[in-house]
């Protein structure tokens, strides 16, 4: 058994070096593609930012949605969560609606002050 054998039979994981560049061209492509992406939502963040949607709470509104987005790709590629397993998606879920839990509290707070 020659060296390159002995490494793939410890590691069930990992690729031939006829594989290897094209796994990490393909990993490279993606991440190039979802830095466009977020330059690209970056640039309609700017845009979105002259326009008046009526409201303020409409304008925060439409800038958290694209922020959203945003921070849903880069955690689902750049932080790997779209691999990870069920459990982590278990401690997200709790976790967003711990978040919620908080904003909804402090809009309650917001429109009934605490006046002595």
């Amino acid at each position: 058994m020659n060296e390159h054998e002995e490494m793939v039979a410890a590691d069930g994981h990992a690729a031939p070096d006829d594989h290897a560049a094209h796994n990490v061209a393909k990993h490279v492509r993606k991440y190039l593609l979802v830095g466009a992406t977020l330059i690209t939502f970056t640039a309609i963040t700017v845009f979105l930012s002259y326009v008046n949607f009526g409201t303020m709470k409409a304008n925060v509104a439409v800038a958290m949605l694209v922020a959203t987005f945003k921070a849903a790709l880069v955690a689902a590629i750049f932080m790997h969560l779209s691999n990870e397993k069920r459990l982590i998606y278990r401690i997200l879920v709790f976790t967003a609606f711990f978040v919620l839990g908080l904003f909804f509290l402090t809009y309650l707070a917001w429109y009934d002050p605490v006046t002595r």
